[in-house]
Formats: C-alpha cells, sequence, structure tokens
C-alpha cells in the first residue's frame, strides 16, 4: 500500500470518529456538567429567550457579512449576480479570472454551509427551549453554536483551515450537545 493509500485511510477512519466523539463530548456534558430534567413542555424561560436572542443577532451578523462580502466580491472582480446584469455592464464573463471565481465560490460554499447547519439549529433549539431544559445547558449549546458559526466563516473567508475546523467542531458540537440533551430528556 502507498503512503498516499494509508494516509487516506487513517484520515476516513478520523472523519467516522469525529461525529461519534462529537455527540459523546455533547451527551457526556448534559450528562456530567449540566444535568438533565426530564421532558416538560413549557414556555421557555426568560434567560432561555435572551439566549436565543443573542444567538439569532449573532447569525443575523453572520449573514450580514456573508452577503456582503460576496457583494465585495464580485465588485472586486467584475462579476454579476443574473444575467440581466452581465448585460447590462461592459464586462463579460469569460473576462472574469480564476482567483475570482475561486473566492466568488468560497462565499457561496461559505453562505451554503452556513444555512445548511442553521437548518438543524433551528429545529433543535425551538425543541430544547419548549422542554424545560437546564437553562445553563441551553445556553451554553444555543450560545456556542452561533459563536461557532461567526468564527466558522470568519476562517473560511480568509483561508484559516484550522481555525475553521476549531470552530465548525464548536457548532457542531452544539448541535450534538442540543440532540443529546434532547433525547435524554426523554429518556430520565
Amino acid at each position: 500500500m502507498s503512503q498516499s493509500e494509508s494516509r487516506k485511510k487513517k484520515f476516513a477512519k478520523i472523519i467516522l470518529a469525529y461525529p461519534i466523539v462529537l455527540i459523546l463530548i455533547g451527551s457526556s456534558a448534559n450528562w456530567l456538567l449540566f444535568g438533565v430534567e426530564p421532558v416538560a413542555i413549557t414556555l421557555p424561560a426568560k434567560a432561555l429567550i435572551v439566549a436565543l436572542a443573542l444567538s439569532s443577532i449573532m447569525l443575523l451578523v453572520n449573514h450580514t457579512w456573508l452577503m456582503t462580502s460576496t457583494e465585495l466580491t464580485r465588485l472586486k472582480y467584475n462579476m454579476h449576480a443574473t444575467p440581466e446584469e452581465w448585460a447590462a455592464s461592459e464586462h463579460t464573463q469569460t473576462e472574469v479570472s480564476g482567483e475570482g471565481k475561486s473566492e466568488l465560490a468560497r462565499r457561496h460554499q461559505a453562505h451554503g454551509n452556513a444555512t445548511e447547519n442553521t437548518v438543524y439549529f433551528v429545529f433543535l433549539a425551538f425543541l430544547i427551549s419548549i422542554i424545560s431544559p437546564v437553562t445553563i445547558a441551553a445556553q451554553v449549546w444555543i450560545i456556542g453554536f452561533a459563536i461557532g458559526r461567526l468564527g466558522h466563516m470568519f476562517a473560511y473567508l480568509s483561508g484559516r483551515d484550522g481555525l475553521r475546523g476549531i470552530f465548525m467542531s464548536a457548532s457542531l458540537l452544539s448541535l450534538y450537545g442540543m440532540a443529546s440533551y434532547i433525547a435524554l430528556s426523554l429518556m430520565v
């Protein structure tokens, strides 16, 4: 087996173990650090509404930053979003440099990644908010997700892979933390 194939097998094992490790960390934090209360459907406590509001604001900042960065990239590289904009401009798509295409793709990928993760967050945050969780657990996971997404977006757009991975792990840990809290609270 070549060194390249050996390296791929090693990374495949890490990739497969990664979500399992995050689930175990999230579940352990819930069980050992925060405690888990049985499900009792109620309106969210004020402290939880504050966490949801802060998280929502941070996620809106994240979206605004992505949107603005995308438009500034289009402006910098003379790119447009629609056929109508291209037709009205003095530039053509064939004039766009490889760097411009790459930077726009980076922003599109960052935006898609943020959107797909936020969909799961919305459902989990809603559920954890109405099951009367231990407040600190819900606050940590809800605010942790938003901080993770802001950091991920910053690192993604600035090309800092190591930092991107850390913030990606933080936001995923927050999702798994919410999901495992919900699951555990259904079992106690």
